[in-house]
Parts: C-alpha cells; sequence; structure tokens
C-alpha cells in the first residue's frame, strides 16, 4: 500500500494560481495573452462617445491598458491598476506619455485618490477564482456611489474551469442586484475567439 494520503495536500505554486500574480506575469512574460483585444472594444468606445462628461474612471486588471488610453485621450481621468507587474509594465509600454494613472496595485485592498463614476469591467471578473466573487461584488458596490455605473463586458456561460471562469446571468444578478440595477445589456459583437458567442456588453448603475 502506498504510503501517499488518500487526498493530496500539494499546494499549487502561485504560478499556476490564477489569484497570484505570478500567474499573470508569467503569461505576459511568455506572450500568452488570448484576452488582449489589441485595441478598444465597439460598445465600450460607443458607450464613451455618449457621454454627457467625462467620467472619473476605474480599470482594474487593466492589463495592457488598451481602454484607459482611449479614456485620457478623449480627457476622462482614469486610474488602471494590475497586481501583476510585467502587465503593467506591459501597459506602461502602451501608454507612453498619455496622462493616465497606472498603478501596481491588488483591487480589493486599492482606494482611488478620487471617487470614481465609472469601473469599467473587461477580463477582470472571469480572471477571479469563484471564491473571489462575492469580494468583487462587495468591492465594485464599496467604490460607486448612488448613481455611479459599471460597464464592460462579462463572460456569461457555465464554463466552471478557468479562466476564463464563466458565470451564469443569474450568478451575476445574484452578485449585484442588491445595489445595482441593469440598464444596458446586449450580445457583444466583436469578441475575441476566447470569449466568443458568450460575452455580453452590460451597464449597471449604483442605486
Amino acid at each position: 500500500m502506498s504510503g501517499q494520503p488518500p487526498f493530496s495536500t500539494q499546494i499549487k505554486a502561485p504560478n499556476q494560481r490564477p489569484e497570484h500574480p505570478d500567474f499573470w506575469d508569467k503569461r505576459f512574460d511568455q506572450s500568452v495573452t488570448p484576452w488582449d483585444a489589441g485595441g478598444v472594444p465597439a460598445a465600450f468606445t460607443a458607450f464613451v462617445a455618449r457621454q454627457p462628461r467625462p467620467l472619473t474612471t476605474l480599470i482594474p486588471g487593466c492589463g495592457s491598458a488598451w481602454e484607459a488610453a482611449h479614456l485620457a485621450a478623449t480627457g476622462w481621468p482614469v486610474t488602471a491598476l494590475d497586481f501583476a507587474p510585467t502587465a503593467v509594465a506591459r501597459a506602461r509600454e502602451i501608454l507612453g506619455p498619455v496622462a493616465v494613472d497606472l498603478r501596481c496595485a491588488d483591487f480589493f485592498t486599492f482606494t482611488p485618490a478620487r471617487p470614481c463614476d465609472l469601473i469599467y469591467e473587461r477580463a477582470f471578473l472571469c480572471a477571479l477564482p469563484r471564491k473571489l466573487w462575492a469580494d468583487w461584488g462587495r468591492r465594485v458596490a464599496e467604490l460607486l456611489p448612488p448613481g455611479g455605473l459599471l460597464a464592460g463586458y462579462f463572460f456569461i456561460c457555465d464554463q466552471p474551469k478557468g479562466p476564463p471562469f464563466g458565470i451564469l446571468a443569474e450568478q451575476l444578478d445574484e452578485l449585484l442586484s442588491s445595489h445595482f440595477t441593469l440598464v444596458e445589456d446586449a450580445p457583444a459583437t466583436d469578441s475575441l475567439p476566447i470569449f466568443a458567442g458568450r460575452e455580453r456588453w452590460q451597464v449597471w448603475r449604483r442605486r
């Protein structure tokens, strides 16, 4: 009989755990970034264009920060953050001299210098293991004042293995509906292959 315990107690290395920055550093180091669109998606561009005034914006899990560059170019105050140093270094290359407050920080403990009008979501929630979803829901509610917006793309499907981790519509509603009202919901028209057919553009307003 083997001397191994009946259940493995082995803990995965940090670069195998998506809740750890080493996981994402490894992927940026190896240029394995299938979530990186290399530009700004259409629904977000249209959303920005129709706002009557610039919105102070926070982008968690900003990756290469294409959307942050777009917002700054249109005069919006924007803070972009990622907890993976290699992602932040990549974002610095993309941003160049563009006026974005770029931070290497953890969304769950980061406090913006000024209140947010908008939190932009893309490929951040779906990068989080399910054990962090409730914390995410609480944090976006804490950071946005009444009338503030949570807008972006959500990976709506039953895909338990990830990242990307799929979330069902009813699960997302459970996370947000106690503090937010869904005001826009449409299928994404220009998804990357990794999200194709399962991504929705949504806007939630903080009550």
